[in-house]
């Protein structure tokens, strides 16, 4: 048995380290050697769209009773003298943040850590000093968060929450939409099953925060079977119509959003995978079907990768990805009921 191999017989680590290289790039986390002696599994982490990358430590047990240790850099891409320091002092403060002990916390590294590099990046290139240890609550928005929900009730069976009334007032209150004509021109993905719970995306195109809105609405007031399934996370991003002010010259704002409907932390992973694919004026549903068995981080492979499938079905990635099911659009697919 190879060393990654050894080292992957950690379930977590494993499923940690497909779940983010399926999120993210296939290298963010790549298991470069595991210790016989202390059973510790050090590995190289990428973080996204930044020059550096680091060495992580991970210990036998975690994460049930310890963290990750933040080595040192592995690479600092050719950035300036300091930089890496400044990096490794960054990821570790952020690192002290979001560990908590028996959940793995490296997407929420990720999260925290990127935007504050990026920032940090900005502000030495013009001279600024930065305090490392700012409160992630300050951070520059590089994405949009998921709306936070005010939980009443489990639904998520794999820790998560749901806000009961807001599935209701999707399903009930807003049935009038299921009125609009032309209906959604879904795009639906191949159905994907893991450990008996399936899931299936649908993407279709939207001009406006009213016409996403209405499509999830009618779907579900449509589709009793994606009304009744445990999840429908969503996430949408329109680009804005409005030229820019001729007087300031800025922009007019654009609209991205998502909603985990009980699948906590669903909703921001993807909308990020469609910042990642580039795909504006979409709205992304995917639904999941609990099969009774909790998957762990994996979920978040799976629901990514049949809205990537979705995605690259309807022509809508402008990188033109491709995936093992079809790369070419399929724009009759998935109009219909599942």
């Amino acid at each position: 048995m190879s060393e990654p191999e050894k080292a992957l017989s950690n379930a977590a680590l494993a499923d940690e380290v497909e779940a983010l290289n399926s999120i993210y790039s296939p290298d963010t986390l790549v298991v470069q050697s595991f210790s016989s002696t202390t059973h510790e599994t050090t590995a190289i982490l990428r973080l996204p769209d930044l020059p550096f990358s680091f060495l992580v430590s991970f210990p036998a047990d975690y994460p049930t009773d310890a963290p990750p240790t933040i080595i040192g850099t592995q690479s600092t891409g050719g950035s300036g003298r300091g930089e890496g320091e400044a990096a490794v002092t960054i990821l570790r403060d952020v690192l002290g943040r979001v560990w908590t002990p028996d959940q793995v916390c490296l997407f929420d590294l990720l999260e925290e850590a990127s935007p504050l590099l990026r920032r940090h990046q900005d502000q030495h290139h013009h001279g600024q000093v930065e305090n490392y240890g700012t409160d992630a609550a300050n951070r520059s928005a590089t994405i949009d968060p998921p709306p936070t929900s005010t939980a009443t009730g489990p639904k998520g069976h794999d820790g998560d929450d749901e806000d009961e009334d807001e599935h209701d007032r999707l399903t009930c209150g807003l049935t009038a939409s299921s009125t609009i004509s032309p209906p959604p021109a879904w795009v639906m993905s191949e159905p994907l099953t893991a450990t008996k719970s399936t899931f299936v995306a649908r993407a279709c195109r939207v001009t406006s925060l009213s016409d996403a809105t209405d499509s999830i609405s009618h779907l579900l007031a449509t589709n009793k079977k994606v009304a009744g399934a445990t999840h429908n996370i969503t996430a949408w991003r329109i680009r804005s119509r409005q030229p820019p002010n001729p007087h300031t010259g800025v922009a007019a704002a654009t609209i991205q959003d998502s909603d985990d409907d009980g699948e906590t932390a669903a909703g921001g992973r993807l909308l990020h995978l469609m910042q990642l694919m580039d795909v504006w004026d979409v709205v992304v549903v995917v639904t999941r079907w609990y099969g009774g068995v909790k998957l762990g981080p994996d979920r978040f492979r799976l629901i990514n990768s049949v809205a990537r499938d979705a995605l690259v079905r309807g022509g809508f990635d402008v990188k033109g990805e491709d995936t093992t099911t079809n790369s070419k659009p399929n724009k009759g697919k998935g109009k219909g009921k599942k």
